[in-house]
């Protein structure tokens, strides 16, 4: 396997992302482009990440599965952060990491036993669906981190809101009619990982928004080379 990649920023952006969710992922270099699924530790959240093989400069890959530690992964990543381009190339149980601006740097990761357990991406059906800007979006959910741990996704006639409320505050953010979502639902999520999901909005202006009454959420944050999704489990009061 060997491929190249231009400008990484964006794909190491989504490595920082998806560190912050689980530590050991299995990156399926395919035919048709680079796929990671993986489930968080609390069996809570799944992240999804999908990068089409165009996205590359040079893609030469034959179905390779690479186990890897994130941690180490991205501590590598950062160093070439500002490069032009990145290679990647596995040679035996290493993945070669290379990188040159002024001068060039060749890091080796050694890769993990391949036992990380297989994940597939569910086959949801969702009442209600939208699309709203993603930084809109992200000030939402830092305004209801502030006054509660949890916020509540509302969707009816047409409009969209969030609310959270804590033991001695509140906050309601109506979304423009202009974001026409469609279908009523309503449920609850935890702010803790949608806190980390909203750090996906710096690879994409916008955010797909889908959900059912107290039923997984699921979001999905389409870039220009990249997509990132992620689906989280409805928080269920115990009242």
């Amino acid at each position: 396997m060997k491929v190249r990649l231009e400008n990484p920023k964006n794909f190491i952006d989504a490595i920082n992302i998806i560190s912050e969710l689980v530590v050991e992922v299995k990156l399926k270099f395919l035919e048709d482009g680079l796929f990671l699924v993986a489930v968080d530790p609390a069996n809570v959240a799944m992240v999804i990440f999908k990068m089409p093989k165009e996205s590359f400069s040079f893609y030469e890959v034959e179905n390779e599965e690479l186990s890897i530690n994130l941690e180490d992964f991205k501590r590598i990543l950062k160093r070439a952060y500002n490069s032009p381009t990145i290679d990647f190339e596995q040679e035996e149980n290493i993945l070669k990491i290379s990188s040159e601006d002024s001068s060039k740097r060749i890091f080796n990761l050694s890769l993990i036993d391949n036992d990380i357990e297989e994940k597939k991406e569910p086959n949801l059906e969702f009442s209600t669906e939208g699309e709203i800007s993603s930084q809109e979006f992200s000030k939402t959910i830092e305004d209801c981190y502030v006054v509660a741990d949890s916020c509540s996704f509302i969707s009816k006639e047409g409009l969209f809101k969030i609310e959270a409320k804590g033991s001695l505050s509140s906050v309601k953010v109506e979304f423009s009619e202009e974001y026409k979502f469609k279908g009523e639902a309503k449920a609850k999520y935890s702010l803790e990982y949608l806190m980390k999901f909203i750090k996906s909005s710096k690879i994409s202006d916008k955010i797909k928004i889908m959900f059912s009454d107290n039923y997984p959420l699921k979001l999905i944050f389409a870039g220009d080379r990249l997509g990132i999704s992620f689906i989280l489990a409805p928080r269920v009061d115990n009242d």
